[in-house]
């Protein structure tokens, strides 16, 4: 029997990876949850699979969720702390999924203890990729990507040479917009840009999706994970979803992954890797299917994809100012105080002072100094979405 542990397990990616462990309960105990404010979700999947630990990230939620379990013999605790101890805990198997750079922190206690990590969080590795990967290595730790696009890489290069990798091509629907005219963006509001053309996930993630800001993230995970050059790295849009990546090698021969838009194909590959497992996922006919297109972005579209690559160049901290920037920026869109188009204008803008200062010498050497570049960038972002309303009188 297996031990594991979901941290994030009430967002899509933690219900996906539930839902699996649930059909085969007697494969795995079930060491900790934890979650946000869906204290009733959180509180039901631990009876359901008889979780040891529970762990809110809200202290003033610590209350009800000990009175929903009450009585069941399950541990119950509650802040960031907390989250950061249910990592440490012993598991065979753990995901990340919390979403944003909160999951950052509670994936390296994973990887120090020497754990299996199956990354759903890419901000861990978009903000720290080198202290990650580095970690991972000292303490012997093994780092699993389950992200589509990037356990689709993973798959295509398994008994590769990786030497012979000359480009990988990540793919994208296009979001919610693809079809808008660009004059009509900035007037889109976030119940819009929630809802994606494919896939059904978070409503953070799908406003991402729309922006390209997920895709930009991805293509700094890439270069992460891989250990690629920013110039191997493309993006097509592809609007069925359902050729999540490719690999081509020297020989000019390209190696793609097909799988419907599930991502319970990537978390059960994960889950039982090395080997694979059958998985309840659909089928695939190609000939009901018919043809697959292929498209390259639009760069007014999606003005992220350009950022995504003065961060890979430059390399050191910008990937945790990038991400900090950009959810900065979607909070302050969510809230109604920007515009769609202007996430990628702010971003751009804190970068841009990021870049001109001293800062741009900062290495990634410790968490305590991405902490704090993360802070830093938050502010920089507010200060840029309080001069642009200064400007139009908003």
């Amino acid at each position: 029997m297996r031990s594991v542990t979901i941290l994030g397990a009430t967002g899509s990616v933690g219900q996906s990876t539930i839902d699996l462990i649930a059909r085969d309960p007697d494969a795995y105990r079930v060491e900790a949850l934890t979650g946000g404010r869906n204290i009733a979700q959180l509180a039901a999947d631990a009876r359901r699979l008889k979780a040891r630990l529970t762990v809110t990230a809200h202290e003033e939620a610590r209350e009800e969720l000990a009175a929903r379990l009450a009585g069941t013999g399950i541990e119950v605790a509650a802040g960031e702390a907390a989250i950061r101890e249910a990592a440490a805990r012993p598991a065979d198997w753990t995901m990340s999924a919390i979403v944003g750079f909160a999951g950052l922190a509670p994936g390296l206690e994973v990887l120090r203890r020497g754990g299996t990590l199956a990354l759903a969080n890419k901000e861990t590795l978009v903000a720290a990729g080198s202290l990650v990967m580095e970690t991972a290595r000292r303490h012997g730790a093994t780092l699993l990507p389950v992200d589509s696009e990037h356990s689709a890489i993973f798959q295509a290069l398994r008994g590769e040479d990786p030497s012979s990798v000359e480009r990988v091509i990540i793919t994208a629907s296009g979001g919610a917009f693809r079809d808008w005219p660009l004059e009509r963006l900035p007037e889109a509001s976030p119940e819009q840009a929630a809802t994606h053309p494919n896939w059904a996930m978070g409503q953070r993630i799908t406003i991402d999706s729309a922006s390209m800001f997920n895709k930009a993230l991805e293509m700094i995970e890439a270069k992460e994970f891989f250990g690629l050059a920013p110039a191997q790295i493309e993006v097509l849009i592809h609007r069925e979803s359902l050729v999540h990546a490719l690999v081509g090698h020297a020989d000019g021969g390209i190696l793609a992954h097909i799988g419907p838009p599930d991502m319970r194909h990537a978390i059960g590959y994960a889950l039982s890797w090395p080997a694979r497992a059958p998985l309840p996922v659909e089928r695939l006919d190609l000939a009901a299917i018919g043809q697959l297109s292929f498209a390259a972005p639009d760069a007014a579209r999606y003005p992220a994809l350009a950022l995504a690559h003065r961060v890979m160049e430059a390399g050191g901290a910008a990937g945790a100012v990038f991400n900090a920037a950009k959810e900065a920026a979607l909070d302050s869109f969510l809230a109604g105080n920007i515009r769609f188009t202007d996430m990628a204008e702010i971003v751009a803008r804190v970068l841009d002072r990021f870049l001109s200062t001293e800062g741009r010498q900062i290495a990634i050497l410790d968490l305590d100094t991405l902490i704090e570049e993360d802070r830093r960038a938050r502010a920089w972002a507010m200060e840029a979405v309080a001069e642009g309303s200064a400007r139009t009188g908003g």
